[in-house]
């Protein structure tokens, strides 16, 4: 299998793209919340009972949060 080479990408993970505008970078993480939010609907969807606990934790959670 052939080892990916990134050598020629101009930027690196993580690093600012310093041609990307303000909008596009919001529009971007904006896509990428959209479909967080997505992928986090099917999980619940797909598994009731985790997704149940997970809800009774956080709730749990937050009850005992103190500011």
């Amino acid at each position: 299998m052939p080892e990916q080479d990134d050598r020629d990408d101009p930027s690196p993970r993580g690093a600012p793209d310093p041609t990307e505008t303000e909008a596009e970078r919001r529009r971007r993480r904006a896509r990428f919340l959209r479909e967080l939010a997505e992928a986090r609907e099917l999980r619940d969807r797909v598994q009731p009972r985790r997704a149940k606990a997970a809800r009774l934790r956080h709730a749990m959670r937050m009850r005992t949060f103190r500011w």
